[in-house]
């Protein structure tokens, strides 16, 4: 065996939530740590198990950055080896979800991006990257709440993305693009022992502080010119109607090849942003879609918590790598914050302290 994987690390994909978040989380850090890895049981337990095309690109994207040897990664494959050979490696990058499977994808761009965002974060160098597929599908942060929630979350621990979408990109066609630029802080050394991966600031986030005001968007490609107004009405009525005063603005011809339709809320408060998303689908009325995402920022609201339950599961691996001791509360303790504390902790010894149960609202801060 080769002498750089003597210390291989097994994780299992099937673990807790199961899905996809395992394996980009376990690259993430293999990447920042140059620990060879080898997952198995992944996404074991999903419809469609195994790799599917946005988790190839994530795998393939973060084998660029660091050069990585990459064994079993073809679409639907249940176990894989990944052997980092360099740190993260600034550059100029384009990833293409399309060029996984035959026909194309709708894979989340938003899912890709993060995978490396935090290895390029910490490297040496400023790097810009072209990411292609669905910028606005199920199950993944639109690019919406990465630009408004993500990343001005992370800019307080300092490491700073700028993003920006040149074209939309719906299920099932894709076809979407953004672009990044990435400023590496150079915690990333030519060598293991010259990096220090504890570079970050730490993050208190347990109270949310004043709600400044709450804004959002009604957008669609390719569909009729009311159902944009449809949703932004419903979404403004519903909201008034609970004492908030929103700003909704109308975007009614995305530029994509496919159609699709989104309702995304964002909370400014004093010292958080949380969002909500809604999607259309056929059959499903444009004022059900606003009525959804109106739905999700009143229990958040209602919770008293900081966080939304998204950004509380998406801030656990920086968090592990700040300095000194963080915190905040989320409106509700996830299988994906549960799931991906476990992750981290395969890596980095024990981390984090919960205190709530799932579903409920809680709170959760690193040990040192």
């Amino acid at each position: 065996m080769d002498t750089q994987t003597d210390n291989i690390l097994i994780i299992d994909g099937s673990y807790g939530e199961g899905g996809g978040q395992v394996l980009r989380t376990a690259l993430s850090l293999a990447a920042l740590l140059s620990q060879p890895v080898r997952l198995v049981n992944i996404r074991a337990g999903r419809r469609k198990p195994g790799l599917q095309a946005q988790h190839l690109t994530g795998v393939r994207a973060v084998a660029r950055i660091c050069a990585a040897d990459a064994e079993g990664v073809k679409l639907g494959s249940q176990e894989m080896t990944f052997v980092p050979r360099t740190a993260p490696r600034a550059g100029i990058y384009t990833f293409d979800v399309a060029e996984a499977r035959k026909g194309g994808s709708a894979g989340a761009t938003s899912l890709v991006f993060q995978t490396v965002f935090l290895p390029l974060a910490l490297a040496n160098g400023q790097s810009r990257l072209t990411i292609r597929g669905g910028t606005h599908v199920e199950w993944s942060p639109p690019f919406d709440y990465l630009k408004r929630v993500y990343l001005p979350t992370l800019a307080r621990m300092g490491v700073r993305g700028k993003v920006h979408l040149k074209r939309w990109g719906w299920y099932p066609l894709g076809g979407g693009e953004m672009t990044a630029v990435i400023k590496g802080i150079g915690a990333g050394g030519a060598t293991e022992d010259e990096r220090n991966l504890r570079c970050l600031k730490r993050l208190t986030l347990t109270e949310r502080g004043r709600l400044l005001r709450v804004r959002g968007l009604s957008a669609t490609s390719n569909l009729p010119r009311h159902i944009a107004r449809r949703q932004q009405c419903r979404a403004v009525q519903v909201l008034r109607e609970h004492g908030f005063n929103p700003r909704i603005e109308i975007v009614d011809n995305a530029p994509s090849k496919g159609q699709g339709t989104v309702v995304f809320l964002w909370a400014d408060f004093e010292n958080v942003v949380a969002g909500f998303t809604s999607y259309g689908r056929l059959g499903k009325p444009a004022e059900q879609v606003a009525e959804d995402a109106c739905r999700a920022f009143l229990a958040y609201h209602d919770s008293g918590a900081a966080l939304d339950p998204h950004l509380a599961d998406q801030v656990i691996l920086p968090l592990a790598l700040a300095s000194g001791e963080s915190a905040f509360t989320t409106s509700q303790i996830t299988e994906h914050l549960l799931t991906n504390v476990w992750v981290v902790e395969q890596f980095l010894g024990p981390r984090f302290k919960i205190e709530g149960e799932k579903d409920k609202p809680g709170q959760v801060w690193t040990i040192e």
